[in-house]
């Protein structure tokens, strides 16, 4: 069965191609397994979507009973719902953990800055998944989330009024916001999401990985020669180990803390206190609250949505900012610092967030 494939396919170069990969070994190889496990995770949430998709009703007046539905009749449909929304919020995290393993080792320089552009979008893509994906159950806690977001995108400058209408299809969050969002979460995204890893991979393939510049730098001190072992199947084969016990992980949480529902949106009903964003925003929206209303008679709220947006632009620009290949260099070495920094803050800020509010 394998020949008559293999005659007709030649399938096995992919194998030829993974013995002549070589991934470096040293002390950061850990750090390499992020990228698997981040594209496994997205493979989960392939998967589990295209199920949901089976019943999922894209109206304001369908849309939480068929995830009711979903929950209480289909069969397993609340492991896969779980699965899911669990799968999508580590895929995230295991992301921001890949791209500041990234930044620190220095894998962005040249020759891979087009592997830190396709990157650094798809984690910007991963965010977009999620706040999309966040409305669609039609439940409170999301409708509110979402006029929070989209008022927030309204804010800019020129582009504001545009930004706002073009994310809800009006002025308010309806029935409309919701099929709009959820064209984007299974069409505009995933098409985006898929030409964006085949130039990832692409580019991985092409390039390599990286050895991180103080591995080389002592390992050429020391005159030793550079470790490695073969993609397939010394390598391939750990990862597989890890996917396995990222199933066993998801399992544990969809049948130990199932996703809840909530109660069915009310355009019409108060915003329940205390409402905040997702984990991921969670660091922006407190940024956002504590700035004053006006700063140099700027609009806080305004000055600290483009505080943000720069902070974006720097970090997509870092290949070209941080180019030197000298260990210890003074440039790379603030880029570190700014890094470590910037991670504190988002992690303090997140904190906050779930911190016990005193009344």
């Amino acid at each position: 069965m394998l020949d008559w494939i293999e005659e007709r396919s030649g399938w096995s170069f992919l194998l030829e191609l993974g013995r002549h990969k070589q991934v470096p070994r040293h002390r950061h190889t850990l750090w390499y397994y992020l990228g698997g496990m981040t594209l496994f995770l997205f493979s989960v949430q392939v998967a589990t979507g295209i199920l949901l998709l089976l019943y999922y009703r894209a109206s304001a007046e369908e849309a939480f009973e068929s995830v009711q539905f979903i929950m209480a009749k289909v069969p397993f449909g609340w492991l896969i719902r779980s699965i899911h929304s669990w799968s999508a919020n580590l895929l995230i995290f295991v992301l921001f953990v890949h791209m500041f393993s990234v930044f620190f080792m220095k894998a962005y320089r040249r020759p891979r800055e087009l592997t830190w552009f396709s990157g650094a979008f798809l984690l910007f893509l991963m965010l977009a998944f999620g706040f999309s994906g966040y409305l669609l159950p039609w439940n409170k806690l999301a409708f509110f989330a979402t006029q929070v977001g989209t008022d927030i995108a309204g804010s800019l400058p020129g582009v504001g009024h545009f930004a706002l209408r073009f994310l809800r299809g009006g002025d308010q969050v309806t029935g409309g916001t919701l099929t709009r969002f959820y064209g984007m979460h299974v069409a505009v995204l995933p098409a985006l999401t898929t030409a964006l890893v085949g130039l990832h991979l692409l580019m991985v393939q092409k390039h390599g990985m990286s050895e991180p510049p103080s591995v080389q730098a002592r390992r050429q001190a020391s005159g030793e020669t550079r470790k490695s072992m073969s993609f397939w199947p010394h390598f391939l084969l750990r990862d597989a180990i890890g996917w396995s016990a990222a199933i066993g992980v998801l399992a544990a949480l969809a049948a130990l803390f199932p996703w809840e529902l909530g109660e069915k949106a009310d355009p019409f009903a108060p915003a329940p206190a205390g409402i905040r964003p997702e984990w991921y925003f969670a660091w922006m929206f407190q940024s956002l609250k504590f700035l004053p209303a006006h700063v140099l008679g700027i609009e806080g709220e305004l000055l600290g949505v483009l505080a943000i947006g720069a902070a974006a632009v720097v970090w997509l620009l870092v290949p070209f900012l941080d180019r030197s290949s000298v260990p210890g260099d003074r440039v790379s070495r603030a880029f570190t610092v700014a890094g470590w920094l910037a991670l504190a803050f988002m992690a303090v800020m997140t904190l906050l967030v779930y911190l016990p509010q005193r009344s």
